[in-house]
């Protein structure tokens, strides 16, 4: 049994006292994760696979309820939930730092498995494509939150975020952007390829190299026993019989492409971008800072692409900042109001 504790320097420190010592458990595992689950090393990683659960959720393009993966809150609280996205063909276990971080801080927080990705039931596989995507986001929102949601999105999971707020602007009251791949056309020449090579693009994609790759230049001075670990975490959904399926199904219908619709973003937004990102320049994080209506940018030093792997601290205070300016400004408004009350 290993024992862990999330550092106190990670939150403020009026939220301290909700961090705890928690333990991870060896084999409590849900049964629909694929048996790897056992090899990663991750204690983080283990602990939240044990929390990942299955919720029916109705959307209008299939006969039947889809078995979709999500980590649901322990707790509820009286402001706007957390809801965690991840970014292109990963899953919610890309929020094992952060997120224990956000729920001891008092956040009601959700980590969720975009359609065609993560852990989700896809044996009669739905349509991938971006309204699909779309509506299965919605359909979850409108069956188990039904409250205007703080929507966190990195990477890819950034244009999800946008066409979700952009359309269904009831669901979401503010939007958290880390490293945002938004500007992007869609994906390209591969939508025209043939299924055949399609295929073993899709095939090398979840290969062992390539995934080390991705994680050589995505953070930052990366240790290899480290990374052949998280290399198994990020994989670990590619290992469904439907994956290969849902991904080209992906490919082939277009992806994403928000460029557009970054405009018409109302929410208030905060853009969080690590300085040494290999992947995306953080010379699109101004970009982006420009184009929103509302927004705020933050950038963290020494960090790459993924911040809230590499960086928990980091995001973790600044989402929580974040979350705190209203109620912060409601506090000075009513101070303001007794002072002067004080004075007359």
């Amino acid at each position: 049994m290993l024992t862990l504790t999330a550092s106190p320097a990670l939150v403020p420190a009026k939220r301290r006292a909700h961090v705890k010592l928690f333990t991870v458990q060896g084999s409590n595992f849900p049964s629909f994760l694929p048996k790897e689950v056992e090899n990663i090393k991750d204690p983080f990683a283990r602990r939240l696979a044990t929390r990942i659960e299955r919720l029916p959720v109705s959307v209008g393009f299939a006969d039947r309820s889809i078995m979709s993966s999500c980590v649901k809150p322990l707790i509820q609280s009286e402001g706007s939930p957390v809801v965690l996205l991840h970014g292109f063909d990963s899953s919610c276990l890309e929020w094992r730092y952060t997120f224990p971080l956000l729920e001891e801080a008092g956040i009601e927080t959700w980590a969720v498995d975009v359609l065609g990705w993560g852990f989700s039931d896809l044996e009669r596989l739905p349509s991938c494509d971006v309204a699909s995507k779309r509506d299965h986001l919605y359909q979850l929102w409108k069956s188990y939150i039904r409250r205007p949601i703080i929507l966190i999105g990195p990477s890819l999971g950034a244009a999800v975020a946008i066409d979700f707020a952009v359309n269904h602007p009831e669901a979401v009251e503010k939007l958290v952007l880390i490293d945002a791949s938004v500007y992007a056309e869609d994906t390209g020449n591969l939508a025209k390829l043939p299924r055949a090579i399609a295929y073993a693009g899709v095939y090398l994609l979840k290969s062992t190299p390539l995934r080390l790759y991705v994680n050589l230049i995505a953070f930052n001075s990366l240790p290899l026993n480290t990374s052949i670990d998280w290399m198994n975490v990020g994989r670990l959904h590619c290992l469904y019989p439907w994956w290969e399926d849902a991904t080209v199904n992906f490919m082939n219908c277009g992806g994403y492409n928000v460029s557009a619709q970054i405009k018409k973003v109302k929410q208030k937004t905060l853009i969080i971008w690590g300085e040494d990102d290999q992947i995306i320049s953080n010379k699109l994080a101004v970009r982006l800072h420009c184009e929103l209506p509302d927004a705020i940018i933050r950038q963290i030093p020494d960090c790459g692409h993924i911040p809230h792997v590499e960086k928990p601290n980091s995001v973790a205070n600044l989402i929580l900042d974040f979350l705190g300016e209203d109620s912060n400004k409601e506090a000075q408004i009513v101070s303001q109001l007794c002072s002067r009350t004080n004075k007359s």
